[in-house]
Protein backbone atom coordinates (compact mmCIF):
# COMPACT_ATOMS: atom_id res chain seq x y z
CA UNK A 1 0.00 0.00 0.00
CA UNK A 2 1.89 3.05 -1.35
CA UNK A 3 0.46 5.66 0.50
CA UNK A 4 0.70 3.76 3.93
CA UNK A 5 4.48 3.03 3.21
CA UNK A 6 4.97 6.86 2.22
CA UNK A 7 3.23 8.20 4.96
CA UNK A 8 5.60 5.61 7.34
CA UNK A 9 8.37 6.98 5.94
CA UNK A 10 7.27 10.78 6.45
CA UNK A 11 6.06 10.40 9.60
CA UNK A 12 7.43 7.04 11.39
CA UNK A 13 10.81 7.10 13.56
CA UNK A 14 13.22 4.44 14.01
CA UNK A 15 13.40 4.34 17.52
CA UNK A 16 16.31 0.80 17.82
CA UNK A 17 16.50 -1.78 14.80
CA UNK A 18 13.21 -3.57 16.28
CA UNK A 19 10.91 -0.26 17.45
CA UNK A 20 9.61 1.58 15.13
CA UNK A 21 7.49 4.96 16.70
CA UNK A 22 3.88 5.94 14.31
CA UNK A 23 1.88 7.41 16.97
CA UNK A 24 1.82 10.80 14.74
CA UNK A 25 -1.28 8.48 12.85
CA UNK A 26 -1.86 5.26 13.93
CA UNK A 27 -1.53 3.91 17.75
CA UNK A 28 -1.54 7.57 19.54
CA UNK A 29 -2.95 10.19 17.28
CA UNK A 30 -4.93 9.05 14.12
CA UNK A 31 -4.83 10.17 10.71
CA UNK A 32 -8.43 9.42 9.35
CA UNK A 33 -8.02 9.63 5.93
CA UNK A 34 -5.10 7.19 5.94
CA UNK A 35 -7.46 4.76 8.01
CA UNK A 36 -10.24 5.33 6.05
CA UNK A 37 -7.61 4.24 2.73
CA UNK A 38 -6.47 1.53 5.24
CA UNK A 39 -10.21 0.18 5.61
CA UNK A 40 -11.04 0.29 1.68
CA UNK A 41 -7.57 -1.81 1.05
CA UNK A 42 -8.40 -4.61 3.90
CA UNK A 43 -12.07 -4.68 2.31
CA UNK A 44 -10.64 -5.11 -0.80
CA UNK A 45 -8.20 -7.84 0.25
CA UNK A 46 -11.06 -9.77 2.04
CA UNK A 47 -14.32 -8.54 -0.11
CA UNK A 48 -15.14 -12.14 -1.27
CA UNK A 49 -14.39 -13.70 2.10
CA UNK A 50 -17.86 -13.82 3.34
CA UNK A 51 -16.90 -11.41 6.86
CA UNK A 52 -19.53 -10.98 9.44
CA UNK A 53 -17.49 -10.08 12.10
CA UNK A 54 -14.67 -8.08 12.53
CA UNK A 55 -11.69 -8.57 15.70
CA UNK A 56 -9.22 -6.77 17.03
CA UNK A 57 -7.64 -5.62 20.55
CA UNK A 58 -8.09 -2.37 22.50
CA UNK A 59 -6.73 0.76 21.26
CA UNK A 60 -4.45 0.60 18.72
CA UNK A 61 -6.52 -1.79 16.25
CA UNK A 62 -9.96 0.05 16.80
CA UNK A 63 -8.82 2.85 14.43
CA UNK A 64 -8.30 0.68 11.38
CA UNK A 65 -10.86 -2.11 12.54
CA UNK A 66 -13.65 0.35 12.27
CA UNK A 67 -12.95 1.67 8.94
CA UNK A 68 -12.62 -1.84 7.78
CA UNK A 69 -15.91 -2.67 9.09
CA UNK A 70 -17.49 0.41 7.15
CA UNK A 71 -16.09 -0.63 4.31
CA UNK A 72 -17.30 -4.59 4.62
CA UNK A 73 -20.93 -3.33 6.14
CA UNK A 74 -20.30 -5.33 9.34
CA UNK A 75 -19.93 -5.54 13.02
CA UNK A 76 -16.51 -4.96 15.11
CA UNK A 77 -15.89 -6.42 18.72
CA UNK A 78 -12.68 -5.35 20.53
CA UNK A 79 -10.87 -7.24 22.99
CA UNK A 80 -10.44 -5.71 26.11
CA UNK A 81 -6.96 -5.96 28.02
CA UNK A 82 -9.12 -4.93 31.25
CA UNK A 83 -12.31 -6.15 32.46
CA UNK A 84 -15.16 -3.82 33.25
CA UNK A 85 -17.48 -4.13 35.96
CA UNK A 86 -20.52 -5.14 33.35
CA UNK A 87 -17.63 -7.57 31.82
CA UNK A 88 -17.05 -10.26 34.71
CA UNK A 89 -18.57 -13.49 33.62
CA UNK A 90 -19.42 -15.54 30.33
CA UNK A 91 -16.20 -14.39 28.67
CA UNK A 92 -13.78 -15.68 26.05
CA UNK A 93 -10.03 -14.83 27.17
CA UNK A 94 -6.32 -15.61 26.06
CA UNK A 95 -3.19 -14.79 27.74
CA UNK A 96 -1.30 -12.65 25.51
CA UNK A 97 3.04 -12.37 26.26
CA UNK A 98 3.67 -8.25 25.37
CA UNK A 99 7.22 -8.16 24.54
CA UNK A 100 7.07 -4.35 24.67
CA UNK A 101 5.88 -4.40 28.38
CA UNK A 102 7.77 -7.60 29.20
CA UNK A 103 4.67 -9.07 30.81
CA UNK A 104 1.74 -11.16 30.45
CA UNK A 105 -1.98 -9.77 30.03
CA UNK A 106 -5.43 -11.29 29.24
CA UNK A 107 -7.40 -10.52 27.04
CA UNK A 108 -11.57 -10.93 27.17
CA UNK A 109 -14.69 -10.46 24.59
CA UNK A 110 -18.03 -11.29 26.22
CA UNK A 111 -19.59 -14.76 24.97
CA UNK A 112 -22.26 -12.79 23.39
CA UNK A 113 -20.16 -10.86 20.70
CA UNK A 114 -19.27 -14.23 18.64
CA UNK A 115 -21.52 -16.69 17.63
CA UNK A 116 -20.46 -20.30 15.93
CA UNK A 117 -21.80 -19.28 12.80
CA UNK A 118 -19.51 -16.15 12.52
CA UNK A 119 -16.46 -15.76 9.81
CA UNK A 120 -14.02 -13.53 11.49
CA UNK A 121 -11.27 -10.93 10.40
CA UNK A 122 -8.64 -10.29 12.86
CA UNK A 123 -7.09 -6.48 12.76
CA UNK A 124 -3.93 -5.49 14.25
CA UNK A 125 -1.89 -2.42 14.36
CA UNK A 126 1.95 -4.43 14.14
CA UNK A 127 2.62 -7.92 14.07
CA UNK A 128 5.82 -8.74 15.23
CA UNK A 129 6.00 -11.78 17.50
CA UNK A 130 2.23 -12.96 16.50
CA UNK A 131 1.65 -13.05 20.49
CA UNK A 132 -1.84 -10.74 19.68
CA UNK A 133 -2.83 -12.35 16.99
CA UNK A 134 -2.42 -15.90 18.36
CA UNK A 135 -4.30 -14.74 21.23
CA UNK A 136 -7.09 -13.28 19.34
CA UNK A 137 -7.31 -16.44 17.06
CA UNK A 138 -7.61 -18.49 20.23
CA UNK A 139 -10.71 -16.59 21.27
CA UNK A 140 -12.56 -17.49 17.90
CA UNK A 141 -12.05 -20.91 17.93
CA UNK A 142 -13.15 -20.96 21.61
CA UNK A 143 -16.33 -19.45 20.25
CA UNK A 144 -16.29 -22.05 17.33
CA UNK A 145 -16.09 -19.27 14.73
CA UNK A 146 -14.47 -19.60 11.50
CA UNK A 147 -11.43 -17.09 11.17
CA UNK A 148 -11.45 -15.76 7.10
CA UNK A 149 -7.78 -14.21 8.10
CA UNK A 150 -5.64 -11.83 9.79
CA UNK A 151 -4.86 -7.83 8.82
CA UNK A 152 -1.80 -6.39 9.66
CA UNK A 153 -1.40 -2.63 9.20
CA UNK A 154 2.32 -3.03 9.64
CA UNK A 155 4.60 -5.98 9.75
CA UNK A 156 8.28 -6.14 10.90
CA UNK A 157 8.52 -9.18 8.29
CA UNK A 158 12.43 -9.46 10.62
CA UNK A 159 10.34 -11.01 13.68
CA UNK A 160 8.68 -14.50 13.78
CA UNK A 161 5.02 -13.56 14.05
CA UNK A 162 3.83 -14.63 10.35
CA UNK A 163 6.29 -17.63 10.18
CA UNK A 164 3.52 -18.45 13.31
CA UNK A 165 0.50 -17.44 12.10
CA UNK A 166 0.54 -19.35 8.98
CA UNK A 167 2.31 -22.16 10.58
CA UNK A 168 -1.15 -21.96 12.69
CA UNK A 169 -2.85 -22.06 9.36
CA UNK A 170 -4.08 -18.29 9.02
CA UNK A 171 -3.84 -16.30 6.07
CA UNK A 172 -2.49 -13.05 7.02
CA UNK A 173 -2.29 -9.61 4.54
CA UNK A 174 -0.11 -7.16 6.16
CA UNK A 175 -0.56 -3.80 4.03
CA UNK A 176 3.15 -2.70 4.90
CA UNK A 177 6.21 -5.28 5.18
CA UNK A 178 9.22 -3.87 6.86
CA UNK A 179 12.47 -5.65 6.11
CA UNK A 180 14.76 -4.02 8.31
CA UNK A 181 14.95 -0.82 10.95
CA UNK A 182 18.77 -0.95 10.86
CA UNK A 183 20.77 2.16 10.57
CA UNK A 184 17.91 4.17 11.82
CA UNK A 185 16.34 3.79 8.79
CA UNK A 186 13.13 2.09 7.36
CA UNK A 187 13.77 -1.00 4.48
CA UNK A 188 10.22 -2.48 3.22
CA UNK A 189 10.33 -6.01 1.85
CA UNK A 190 10.81 -5.54 -2.02
CA UNK A 191 9.77 -9.21 -3.19
CA UNK A 192 6.17 -10.64 -5.26
CA UNK A 193 4.80 -12.12 -2.18
CA UNK A 194 4.62 -8.53 -0.59
CA UNK A 195 3.56 -6.70 -3.66
CA UNK A 196 1.43 -9.49 -5.30
CA UNK A 197 -1.80 -9.01 -2.79
CA UNK A 198 -1.76 -5.04 -3.64
CA UNK A 199 -5.30 -4.36 -4.60
CA UNK A 200 -5.15 -0.37 -5.20
CA UNK A 201 -2.28 1.85 -5.59
CA UNK A 202 -3.28 3.64 -2.58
Amino acid sequence: MKLLKQVIEDQGVVLSDGVLKVDAFLNHGIDPELMSEIGREFAARFEEAGITKILTIESSGIAPSLMTALELKCPLVFARKQKSLTMQDNLYSADVYSFTKEKYQTISVSKDKLTKTDNVLIIDDFLANGQAALGLASIVQDAGASIAGVGIVIEKSFQPGRTLLTGAGLRVESLARIASLSENKVTFVKNEEAESHEATNC
